[in-house]
C-alpha cells in the first residue's frame, strides 16, 4: 500500500512534463493499493484553480479534470480521512525547519506515517524530508 501526494495526480491528469510517466505508473499499479486523503482532494482542487489563474487550463478543462479525478478516486483509490493526530504530527514534522517542508507537505507525510504507508511523490524536497522523519518515501 502506498500513499500518493497530490503532485502525482496533478501530473497524471493535466498536461505536465511527467504526464505520460505518471499515467503509465498509475496504470501499472494494482487496484486497491493506492491511497489518498481528504487533504489530497482539497490540494488537487487548489492546484487546478492555480492552473486556471495561470491560464494553463480553461475553466471547462478544469471541470473535465475534476470529473476524471472523481472517477479515478471511485474506481481505484482508497480514501483516508484526515485526523487531529495527522495535524499534530504534521505540526511536529514542520518544526524541523531545515527540511523545507511546507504545511501541506508535512500533513501528507503525517498521514502516510500514521497509516504506515510509503509516500510516493514527484516533489524532491518532500521525499528528502521523509526519511529523517521516519516516513518511507519514493521519488517517482
Amino acid at each position: 500500500m502506498r500513499y500518493l501526494d497530490t503532485s502525482v495526480l496533478v501530473a497524471a491528469l493535466t498536461r505536465e512534463p511527467r504526464t505520460a510517466d505518471m499515467q503509465a505508473w498509475l496504470g501499472a499499479q494494482e487496484a486497491g493499493t493506492l491511497c489518498i486523503s481528504d487533504w489530497t482532494v482539497t490540494e488537487f482542487s487548489s492546484a487546478l484553480s492555480m492552473k486556471v489563474r495561470m491560464e494553463a487550463l480553461t475553466a471547462h478543462e478544469r471541470a473535465d479534470v475534476l470529473s476524471a479525478f472523481a472517477s479515478l478516486r471511485e474506481a481505484s483509490l482508497i480514501m483516508l480521512p484526515v485526523s487531529t493526530l495527522d495535524f499534530r504530527i504534521g505540526a511536529h514534522f514542520s518544526d524541523h525547519h531545515a527540511s523545507g517542508l511546507r504545511a501541506g507537505d508535512a500533513l501528507h507525510l503525517a498521514i502516510a506515517y500514521n497509516h504506515g504507508l510509503a509516500l510516493c511523490s514527484l516533489d524532491r524536497t518532500l521525499v528528502s524530508a521523509a526519511e529523517p522523519l521516519g516516513v518511507s518515501a519514493q521519488l517517482l
